[in-house]
């Protein structure tokens, strides 16, 4: 008989229920044990399923225990519920007075046969068997007495008994971090596991099997829902030594044709950690043995293999592996790595082949990073530069500096990448800035290229359609007619032309100052002229299929990122240059602007 005096509140937990149980329902059940005060299912806040246990209120504890008598155990929709007392006070719901834990259970055992079983030693609060998700028995479960002299009867008098053929252990309840600190305090473990099995071994031929390593205090193989092993199964040893002694002996022999695995039983939480510190030493270690002597390479031609890529590198050392990266119909992706026998090699050869050109293209060459490095390093360099930007703009704002006519040629990244301003409508009349060979750039125009030896400039002409020089509004040209149009410092021969931003002005009244001298002031039209002298060089950097969209984009992001002395030295170093455009490449491709090749 219940006490329900203990319980004034007269309100039970009602749990095991199926999802689509409703109030109602409930209602019906349990108004035949008294008169219901209320009746609440508990639901997900999210989505209103039902969490599986409710909360039914009598108006008087004498009607909640008859309810107990009555109900505990009933089929609700074919499901048995169980219900206990309802514990409101958090810190007597967690204390573990009358608490014992039961493993080694035969299958048939269900939460009313638990129950009525240790129902003779005293109150019961709860009793419960734990199932698997198709409601079979796992084998173990908990019986909750109201005090802890009727739990300690119960260890005393089961404990190591057969219970429907089984040798039972019953044992106090410890929660699991009480158990955790106690296995790293004394790790004296006593559950072996085994695998893999044959399929007409049963758990008392496994029991058999390890019995003359000690005194085995269960044995049980694993089956799937249609009652077939598993081929693995566990074992428990009453002492730690007598485990240690069987995993000794049987670890790795052969058993009945099969290799036989034997090892401390882990739970999946347990043996998920070991596995991650495994793999991560495993990777510290391989990072710290490759650690400065691994190279990326990339813009390596279609036509270099594994064995071309070893034959350019061999000179500065010995190569351990090269291999280039392919894609899953064959071809190389256009990268590779090289991993050298001395990290004084590796930056050997850094020095010596980045920028170089093999097979017609200039090759990046640098250390290699593991992925999440090379993502927070690309990161870092996309969020200076941003600042740098909106200082800029800031300072555009203030009247201080920038494009009086369109303003800053290269913007903020938006969630689809980079993104410039809609420029005007595509002009390729007289007197318009080109618009072959790269996109519209506000304030940017791509100079002319050397004109062969012997032959005038077409812009001397008149500038008919095919020319490549810049008309003015009168149609006649400026800026040819002394030293052939070179200023001095202006690098790779290019032309300046001072009338390309104000062509109705005449060209005595234009300034021509020098790219090399630094002292000069950052105006808007020295700013074009350094954009007209990087232009070519980047623009033959990048394949055929980057030229189109990629050589305007990644001038903009020099001009705008760096200050006079940066590009300065872009003018001066092609090292530096090739440095720069790699570091835009690798913010494009990071933004899904680069386009793949074909």
């Amino acid at each position: 008989m219940n006490n329900p005096s203990s319980y004034a509140n007269a309100s039970l937990y009602v749990g095991d229920l199926l999802s689509d149980i409703n109030e109602t329902q409930l209602f019906e059940t349990f108004k035949q044990a008294g008169a219901v005060a209320s009746i609440r299912v508990c639901r997900d806040a999210v989505t209103r399923r039902s969490l599986g246990y409710a909360y039914v209120n009598f108006h008087n504890a004498t009607d909640a225990n008859r309810a107990i008598e009555l109900l505990n155990f009933k089929d609700i929709k074919g499901k048995p519920c169980r219900i206990m007392w309802s514990q409101r006070d958090p810190a007597l719901r967690r204390t573990n007075v009358g608490n014992i834990f039961i493993k080694n259970l035969h299958k048939s055992i269900d939460n009313k046969a638990l129950n009525d079983t240790f129902g003779q030693f005293g109150h019961i609060l709860s009793a419960k068997v734990v199932t698997d998700e198709h409601g079979q028995s796992k084998g173990y479960g908990f019986v909750h007495f109201q005090t802890q002299e009727a739990a300690d009867k119960a260890i005393e008098l089961v404990n190591g008994k057969s219970m429907n053929g089984k040798i039972c252990f019953v044992g106090v309840f410890v929660p699991r971090k009480e158990r955790e600190k106690q296995q790293k305090a004394d790790p004296r473990w006593t559950n072996i596991y085994v695998k893999p099995l044959p399929k007409n071994i049963d758990d008392e031929g496994l029991q058999k099997m390890f019995s003359k390593y000690g005194t085995v205090t269960s044995a049980a193989i694993m089956f799937d829902e249609k009652k077939e092993s598993k081929g693995f199964g566990f074992v428990n040893f009453a002492q730690h030594e007598e485990a240690q002694k069987a995993i000794e002996d049987l670890n790795g022999k052969e058993y009945e044709g099969q290799m036989l695995f034997v090892g401390r039983a882990q739970k999946k939480g347990e043996r998920e950690k070991e596995l991650k510190e495994m793999f991560a030493k495993i990777q510290r270690e391989r990072v710290n043995k490759y650690q400065g002597v691994n190279l990326y390479i990339k813009n390596l031609d279609e036509g270099i293999d594994d064995d071309k890529l070893r034959a350019e590198f061999s000179v500065s050392g010995t190569i351990t592996s090269a291999k280039i990266m392919k894609d899953d119909k064959g071809r190389s992706k256009g990268f590779g790595f090289v991993c050298f026998a001395s990290p004084e090699e590796a930056t050997k050869a850094v020095t010596e082949f980045n920028g170089r050109m093999i097979a017609g293209k200039p090759i990046y060459v640098a250390l290699a990073q593991k992925k999440e490095q090379r993502r927070l390093q690309l990161e870092a360099d996309f969020n200076r530069r941003n600042a740098g930007i909106r200082l800029q703009q800031q300072a555009q704002a203030s009247g201080m500096s920038g494009n009086p006519l369109f303003g800053p040629m290269f913007y903020p990244p938006t969630g689809r990448g980079f993104m410039y301003p809609p420029g005007p409508p595509q002009m390729g009349g007289r007197g318009r800035y080109p618009t072959r060979g790269m996109p519209f750039m506000p304030g940017f125009v791509v100079p002319p290229g050397p004109v062969p030896q012997g032959q005038q400039q077409p812009s001397q002409q008149g500038g008919g359609r095919g020319g490549r020089g810049h008309r003015g509004r009168g149609g006649h040209h400026h800026g040819q007619n002394q030293n052939n149009g070179q200023v001095s410092g202006y690098p790779m021969g290019i032309k300046y032309n001072p009338n390309v931003r104000n062509p109705g002005v005449p060209q005595a009244q234009q300034p021509q100052p020098s790219l090399a001298d630094a002292t000069l002031p950052m105006t808007p039209e020295r700013k074009q002229q350094i954009g007209e002298a990087l232009y070519p060089q980047i623009d033959g950097f990048l394949t055929p299929l980057q030229k189109e969209s990629l050589a305007g984009k990644i001038t903009g992001m020099l001009l705008e990122s760096l200050d006079l002395s940066e590009l300065m030295q872009l003018l001066e170093s092609q090292d530096a240059l090739t440095k720069k455009i790699n570091e835009a490449l690798d913010v494009l491709s990071a933004a899904s602007q680069i386009p793949e090749a074909k």
